[in-house]
C-alpha cells in the first residue's frame, strides 16, 4: 500500500447508520479499469460524491478452492477525496502504479476482485501499542534510527514513547520512514501488535534490526474504515444490467 500524507482535517469522520462503503463504490473502480484496459464506455456513476480517504485493492482470485485471493494492487490517499473521481483514479493508480507489481492486464480481469476502503475516525495514538487489532489500521512514521541517543536500551515492548530522545541531525540517506496497514491486514496475517509494527517498519524501508528504541520512536495514528468487495462475475451482472458493452 502506497502511503499519502495524512490530512488532519479529513477526520474523524462521523459514522453513519447505513453502511458508508457500498459494492456500487466497488462497481464503479471496476468500470474505470476495465474502461481503461478495452476502451470500452464507463457506466456513469449513480451513488453521492461524497468527500473520503480510500483505498483501492485488487486482487487475484486462486482458482484452487480454498486458497486466499492474492494482493495484485493496493494504493490509496489519506487526504478526503470525491468518490466519483477518487475511486476511479485510485482504481487505476492501483492496477497500474503499484511499484510491488506488473500493471495488471486485460487477460486477468476475469480472476479479479475490488476491496474499496473508505477510511474514517483518525486519531493519534499515544504510543505504538494504542491501537486494536481487527478494529484500527495504522499510519506510522519515524525517523531515521541513526537519530536515537545512545542510551540503555530494552527489548521489552512498552507504551512508553522515546520521543524525547530524538536528535536533530542531517542525513544524506532517507532520514523518515513510513507505511501503513489497513485494518484488515493484521487478522489476516495472524500478526500481534508488535509484529504488526516490525512489519509496517520494515514495509517503510527500514532494513537493519527493529528493537524496542525504535518502536518506541514510532508515531502512530490509527484510523477505521469500511469496506466493500466484488468479483469479476458480480462487476459483469452490474455493467450488463445498465447496458453497458462487455
Amino acid at each position: 500500500m502506497a502511503l499519502v500524507p495524512p490530512d488532519p482535517a479529513a477526520g474523524p469522520l462521523a459514522q453513519s447508520e447505513q453502511p458508508l462503503c457500498k459494492p456500487e463504490h466497488c462497481f464503479h473502480a471496476f468500470d474505470a479499469l476495465y474502461c481503461a484496459l478495452t476502451g470500452a464506455d464507463p457506466i456513469p456513476p449513480q451513488f453521492p460524491d461524497d468527500k473520503f480517504p480510500l483505498f483501492v485493492t485488487w486482487n487475484t482470485r486462486s482458482s484452487r478452492p480454498g486458497r486466499a485471493p492474492r494482493l495484485r494492487g493496493c494504493i490509496g490517499n489519506f487526504e478526503a477525496q470525491p468518490l466519483r473521481s477518487g475511486l476511479a483514479e485510485y482504481a487505476l493508480i492501483s492496477a497500474f502504479r503499484d511499484h510491488r507489481f506488473r500493471k495488471i492486464e486485460e487477460r486477468e480481469l476475469s480472476s479479479l476482485e475490488c476491496i474499496v476502503s473508505l477510511l474514517t475516525d483518525f486519531e493519534d495514538a499515544s504510543s505504538y501499542l494504542d491501537w486494536t487489532i481487527g478494529v484500527h489500521g495504522i499510519s506510522i512514521t519515524f525517523p531515521h534510527p541513526s537519530t536515537l541517543l545512545s542510551a540503555p536500551s530494552s527489548d521489552a515492548p512498552s507504551p512508553l514513547s522515546s520521543a524525547a530522545s530524538l536528535l536533530t541531525s542531517k542525513f544524506s540517506s532517507k532520514s523518515t520512514f513510513s507505511a501503513t496497514y489497513l485494518p484488515q491486514v493484521a487478522p489476516e496475517q495472524g500478526w500481534d501488535k508488535v509484529e504488526t509494527i516490525d512489519s509496517a517498519i520494515e514495509k517503510a524501508g527500514w532494513g537493519g534490526r527493529v528493537s524496542e528504541d525504535l518502536r518506541r520512536s514510532v508515531k502512530v495514528r490509527r484510523y477505521q474504515s469500511q469496506t466493500s468487495l466484488v468479483g469479476w462475475d458480480e462487476y459483469v451482472e452490474w455493467r450488463r444490467g445498465r447496458g453497458g458493452a462487455m
